[in-house]
C-alpha cells in the first residue's frame, strides 16, 4: 500500500521514458546485440543507419526469429531481424495516448522530439505510473493468459528458449515433482546465458527465479502493476485455491488501462 502511494504521477511521455538509449548497427551480429543487451540489462537495441534511427531489435527477436528456428546468433544479422519503421510517440503525448500506441502496434516506443530521439517506453516504464481505475470494473482475470506454459526442471535451457520463441512467449513456469516452483524468463536468457556466451545445455532448474511471486484471482490491475513495479518483473502468474490459473504481464496491464 505504501508503494501505491509512493507510485509516480506521470502525466507524459518525457516523465516514464527511459533516456538512456542503447544503439545498435544493421551490421551487427546478433551475439554480439545480445550480449550488449545483457550488459547493459535492457530488452531491445534501437537500430542506427547513417546516425538516423531506423528499426529495433528485441529479446523476443532474438527467440522467435532465430533461436525458435534452430538458428545461431553469430550467423545472423540484426537487419535480418530488426522490426522497423520505429514505432515513435512525441516527447509530450499524454499516458493514455503511450498506452494505446504501445497496445496497438504491440512494441515499445521511441520517443522523439522535433525529430531527435529522446528516450524509449517500455510496458515495465509504463506500469510503474499506471493510473488507477476502479478496482471493481478491471481485474487480472480479464485480461491475463489462460494457457501457461510449464516444462520440467530437468528441461535444458535450449529446449526452453526453442519453447518460447516458437509460442512467442516470454517465459515458462518451471515445474518440480509437477508442482510451480519457479519462471523461466527470456530476460534470464539474455542475461544468464546470451550475453556471456554460456552453454544452453544445462538444466533449467538451477537458473530459474524463485521463488514464484503470484497474485491472487480477483487482483485489481493497479494492484498487480504496483506488484510488478516493487519487485522488478514483468509476469505474475495468477493462482486460486492453490493453482496457477493464468499469466498476467506487463504489456497485459498496459492493454487493460488502454481500453
Amino acid at each position: 500500500m505504501q508503494f501505491k502511494l509512493e507510485m509516480p504521477r506521470c502525466q507524459r511521455a518525457e516523465e516514464l521514458m527511459s533516456r538512456n538509449v542503447v544503439t545498435t548497427t544493421p551490421e551487427t551480429s546478433l551475439d554480439d546485440a545480445a550480449r550488449v543487451m545483457g550488459q547493459k540489462h535492457v530488452g531491445s537495441l534501437i537500430v542506427v543507419k547513417y546516425q538516423t534511427p531506423v528499426g529495433i531489435v528485441t529479446e523476443r527477436d532474438l527467440l522467435s526469429k532465430v533461436l525458435g528456428l534452430g538458428l545461431f546468433l553469430a550467423d545472423e544479422r540484426v537487419e535480418e531481424v530488426m522490426s522497423f519503421p520505429l514505432t515513435a510517440v512525441s516527447h509530450d503525448a499524454k499516458i493514455k495516448e503511450v498506452a494505446q500506441s504501445m497496445t496497438h502496434k504491440k512494441g515499445r516506443l521511441a520517443v522523439f522530439d522535433v525529430g531527435t530521439l529522446v528516450g524509449i517506453i517500455t510496458a515495465s516504464d509504463l506500469i510503474k505510473c499506471l493510473p488507477e481505475v476502479p478496482e471493481t470494473e478491471v481485474k487480472v482475470d480479464d485480461f491475463m493468459t489462460k494457457d501457461v506454459v510449464t516444462a520440467d526442471e530437468n528441461a535444458t535451457v535450449i529446449q526452453i528458449a526453442g519453447i518460447m520463441g516458437r509460442q512467442r512467449i516470454g517465459s515458462v513456469i518451471i515445474t518440480r515433482g509437477g508442482e510451480p516452483f519457479g519462471i523461466f524468463t527470456e530476460r534470464d536468457l539474455l542475461t544468464g546465458f546470451l550475453a556471456s556466451g554460456r552453454a544452453l545445455f544445462s538444466e533449467v532448474g538451477p537458473d530459474c527465479s524463485t521463488p514464484l511471486v503470484v497474485v491472487p484471482a480477483g487482483t485489481s490491475v493497479h494492484e498487480a502493476a504496483a506488484t510488478m513495479a516493487l519487485k522488478h518483473i514483468r509476469r505474475l502468474p495468477v493462482v486460486s485455491e492453490g493453482k496457477i490459473v493464468g499469466i498476467i504481464t506487463a504489456r497485459d496491464l498496459v492493454e487493460a488501462y488502454a481500453k
